[in-house]
């Protein structure tokens, strides 16, 4: 397998004194697609919020690229691990404005400029045509909001993406183009990993070939 891109040393997390989950160790390596599986309330997007660098981390520790989190300048870690929410937050205005945001903060400024013509071939890929850049966020729907934020995620050109049942507003189509996007997104870049949430047995079967799953204590 290699090196592991992500480690995770005897990590836990507990609520008003109620442990979720603890001794959690976990290698995730390069390439890998791994689930994370467990009952409703078991603290899976917990999981990814504290891999993600979002929540504090209780016990345990956490290493990514062979240096432990608290060496890691967190906004720069934070466009290399990224977790896509359930219910992403979006800014005013357009598609493609909050595409472009990235681009106005720090720790992406040596990036290349705006790469439209990537994101239109990402669009086709959805089933989307150029237009779709130009809708005001307040008038997405649930899954467009979504489909907004892997493409504004995938233009930080993450090695780690953490999905939270990120299909879980969109159709049956969508569904499968969004899946067909995430394959070309990690076939860029052999190296590319994931962790994916879901309440779909069969989406899980297809998308992930390793599985940590979690149980409530």
């Amino acid at each position: 397998m290699g090196i592991s891109v992500l480690v995770i040393q005897n990590l836990g997390r507990q609520i008003q004194g109620k442990w979720i989950w603890k001794h959690l160790n976990f290698e995730l390596h390069p390439g890998e697609r791994c689930a994370i599986a467990g009952e409703a309330g078991a603290g899976k997007s917990l999981l990814l919020r504290a891999i993600a660098a979002l929540d504090p981390i209780q016990t345990g520790n956490l290493a990514f690229q062979g240096k432990n989190l608290s060496d890691w300048f967190i906004p720069q870690y934070r466009t290399q691990v990224l977790y896509l929410h359930q219910r992403p937050a979006l800014l005013e205005g357009t598609v493609e404005q909050n595409l472009q945001v990235i681009y106005k903060m720090t720790v992406h400024r040596s990036r290349d400029s705006y790469q439209k013509q990537r994101i239109l071939e990402y669009l086709s890929i959805l089933g989307r045509s150029e237009d779709f850049l130009d809708r005001p966020t307040h008038a997405l729907s649930g899954g467009e909001a979504q489909i907004t934020a892997f493409l504004r995620a995938l233009l930080c050109s993450p090695s780690v993406l953490l999905f939270d049942e990120p299909t879980a507003s969109l159709d049956a189509r969508t569904e499968q183009q969004f899946e067909h996007l995430v394959q070309c997104w990690q076939q860029e870049d052999p190296k590319r990993s994931y962790f994916w949430t879901s309440h779909d047995p069969e989406q899980l079967e297809r998308m992930t070939d390793r599985r940590l799953t979690l149980k409530r204590l």
